[in-house]
C-alpha cells in the first residue's frame, strides 16, 4: 500500500467536449493556441512518459440526481470542491471517531472514507485532476448501457451456478481477491479508490503502461497485428498506433472474466494525447455487441506526478485469502451446531 500525501493546491482541468456520441477532443489553452508542442522520445515518439494519477472524485456513471446533466457549472464545481474539502476536514477532527464510522450501515457520508483519511489515501490527499463532468461516461445519459437480454440470461445462469459455492476455494474467489487481475487497470485503465497512480515507459515499437493497483504492466506493441483469436489475455492483447500526438490504443482477445465479467467479445478503444506538460487526456470507447446494446465512452485528464510508482503487495502472502477461506471453515461449522 501506499501513503502519498501532497500538500500542493490541486490543478483545476476544464474539458471540452463535442456533441454527445462522438469522441471527445479536449484541449487546454495553450493546447488551443497552438503555443505548446510535445516533446519526443529519441526515436521520435509524442513523450508520453512519467508518473502520472488519474484520481477523481468524478463517478464512471452519472447520479440518478443528475440525470441530463452532463457538466457542473464553475460554481456548482467550487461548491463540489468545498464539499470534499470539509469532508475531509471533518476526519481529521480530533478524539475518537463517531461509533458508527466507515462501514458501517447507516454511516453519515462524512465518515465513509475515515479509516482512508487516517492512513493518507483519502482523495483530496493526493493530487486530483479536477473537471466539470458529472461523470467519466460522456454524452446525456452518463451511464454504462442496458445489457442485451442474451447477456441477462448469461450472467444470471452464471450466478445461480456460483450462487452457495463463493468460498469453496480459491479458484472461486473474485479476480481481484485472489490479486490476479483487478477491473480499475482494465482496459480502459479506470480511477481507484487509492493508489490511482500509473507509469509509462516507452521504447522502440513498444508503450508500456503500470497501474500502481494492481502491479499490472500492460505492454502496447506498436503497429503490429492482433493475436489470433483464440489466444485470450487477462488484459487483453493491445495494438497501438500514432494518429499525430495522440496514442491510439486497440484492444481485444479478453477472457470473459475481466474487465467486464460477462463480456465474450469485447473490444476496447483508447486514446491518450498529451495536451500540456503536466496532462494527458485519456479518453476511450467500450463495445461488445453481445453484452450491451450500444458502445459507451468515456474520458478521464490524468495529471503529472512526482512518483515514484510504489509496489503494492495486494495481500502479501496471500495471507488475506487464507483468512478469507479459514473464516468461511469456521462459519460452517458454527452452522453445523445449529
Amino acid at each position: 500500500m501506499r501513503n502519498r500525501v501532497l500538500t500542493s493546491m490541486v490543478v483545476l482541468v476544464l474539458v471540452i467536449v463535442p456533441a454527445a456520441g462522438q469522441a471527445p477532443k479536449a484541449k487546454t489553452a495553450a493546447a488551443v493556441k497552438g503555443t505548446w508542442t510535445p516533446p519526443r522520445t529519441p526515436d521520435g515518439q509524442p513523450d508520453l512518459e512519467g508518473v502520472w494519477t488519474n484520481n477523481t472524485v468524478t463517478p464512471l456513471q452519472r447520479p440518478k440526481q443528475l440525470a441530463g446533466k452532463e457538466f457542473y457549472t464553475e460554481a456548482e464545481l467550487a461548491e463540489l470542491q468545498k464539499r470534499q474539502r470539509d469532508r475531509l476536514a471533518e476526519n481529521y477532527v480530533e478524539g475518537e471517531p463517531p461509533a458508527n464510522h466507515s462501514g458501517v450501515p447507516g454511516a453519515p457520508p462524512e465518515y465513509v472514507h475515515y479509516d482512508h483519511a487516517q492512513f493518507g489515501l483519502d482523495w483530496l490527499q493526493s493530487t486530483v485532476a479536477w473537471n466539470r463532468r458529472t461523470s467519466l461516461i460522456v454524452g446525456p445519459e452518463g451511464t454504462i448501457p442496458p445489457l442485451t437480454p442474451e447477456a441477462r440470461k448469461r450472467l444470471a445462469e452464471r450466478a445461480a451456478k456460483e450462487n452457495g459455492h463463493e468460498f469453496d476455494g480459491p479458484e472461486n474467489r473474485p479476480l481481484g481477491s485472489r490479486c490476479i487481475a483487478r477491473d480499475n487497470v482494465g482496459p480502459p485503465l479506470l480511477p481507484t479508490r487509492y493508489n490511482s497512480n500509473l507509469q509509462i515507459v516507452q521504447g522502440p515499437g513498444y508503450v508500456v503502461i503500470e497501474a500502481e493497483e494492481i502491479h499490472d504492466a500492460r505492454i502496447i506493441r506498436l503497429d503490429r497485428p492482433h493475436l489470433p483469436r483464440n489466444i485470450r489475455e487477462w488484459m487483453g492483447d493491445s495494438v497501438g498506433h500514432w494518429e499525430g500526438n495522440t496514442l491510439v490504443v486497440d484492444t481485444t482477445n479478453f477472457t470473459d472474466l475481466t474487465p467486464c465479467e460477462g463480456a465474450q467479445n469485447l473490444h476496447v478503444t483508447e486514446r491518450l494525447t498529451r495536451v500540456d506538460k503536466d496532462t494527458i487526456l485519456y479518453r476511450f470507447t467500450v463495445e461488445d455487441p453481445g453484452m450491451w446494446t450500444k458502445p459507451w465512452s468515456g474520458e478521464v485528464p490524468v495529471k503529472k506526478i512526482a512518483g515514484p510508482v510504489w509496489e503494492y503487495a495486494c495481500h502479501e502472502g496471500n495471507y488475506g485469502m487464507e483468512n478469507t477461506l479459514r473464516g468461511a471453515r469456521v462459519a460452517e461449522k458454527e452452522a453445523a451446531k445449529r
